[in-house]
């Protein structure tokens, strides 16, 4: 399948076409269905946005509202075509968090993902954002800085999913030593606004991600690829791309950032 290209669709669709273990890493920020205003359940099949139909949504195609269960389903279902897709040894990095209005719902999907699907958390990485947005208006919560990003491999590779840490020396028995590699990443929230996506994320937290866990001329896949972010870092770090995404001016919008990422270069 031809990389370095966004496709304009459900990336079930997209993952349908794909060769059998093609990917070298799946990155992602999907929707967190943390938005609970709409008060009903809405999936991705039957969401359609009309403009001026809700004044809160986060994404100009879709209205991040599932139930909690459908979320998960949707999920496990992503994560068993992830396991048809990923190269063996490959991995997910998984951008998930939890709003005031769900504070279950990260927590329902990791469990999921790990008790009904191949896969389990080899790591968790905390990313410290620069700003914690929005404000709280809660008496009793906290308010959030820091997001999760989930490290996750089949569990038949837990011991032997791709990395790039360096060795550092070598024990008397052999045994290797390798650079200590932190849990925590400090990037900005994001790298901009866009007018058709309220929550993306950033391209130097992917930047930090990618250097530890992609191998030389990798292809990426972000099935939720948006205003383009995970592209712009592998672009920066000589790096193929697949994206899905379902909405058409995300597509553009992404399409013009690569452009002036490589008229920039």
């Amino acid at each position: 399948m031809k990389s370095d290209v966004i496709y304009s669709e459900d990336c079930r669709q997209t993952m349908e076409r794909f060769e059998p273990n093609s990917i070298d890493v799946i990155l992602t920020s999907p929707f967190y269905n943390t938005n609970k205003k709409a008060g009903r359940s809405r999936t991705l099949e039957n969401t359609s946005v009309k403009k001026g139909q809700y004044d809160y949504v986060r994404y100009d195609v879709h209205v991040d509202n599932m139930t909690n269960e459908e979320y998960c389903d949707f999920t496990v279902d992503l994560f068993h075509r992830f396991n048809t897709v990923l190269k063996k040894n490959g991995c997910v990095l998984y951008n998930l968090s939890y709003g005031s209005e769900n504070t279950e719902i990260m927590f329902q999907t990791v469990n999921a993902i790990i008790s009904r699907t191949e896969f389990s958390i080899a790591d968790v990485i905390v990313w410290k954002k620069k700003n914690a947005l929005p404000n709280s208006c809660s008496s009793n919560k906290l308010t959030r800085i820091v997001e999760f990003v989930f490290v996750l491999c089949r569990r038949t590779e837990m011991k032997t999913f791709y990395s790039n840490k360096a060795i550092t020396s070598y024990r008397k028995t052999g045994q290797a030593a390798y650079e200590n590699i932190f849990n925590f990443i400090e990037a900005p929230n994001n790298d901009g606004t866009c007018p058709f996506n309220k929550a993306t994320f950033s391209s130097e937290l992917c930047e930090k991600l990618l250097k530890i866990y992609a191998p030389k001329d990798g292809i990426v896949y972000d099935p939720f690829i948006g205003s383009g972010t995970t592209a712009v870092a592998c672009k920066r770090l000589k790096l193929h791309y697949i994206g899905s995404e379902i909405s058409e001016n995300q597509v553009k919008w992404a399409q013009d950032r690569i452009q002036k990422e490589q008229v920039g270069k």
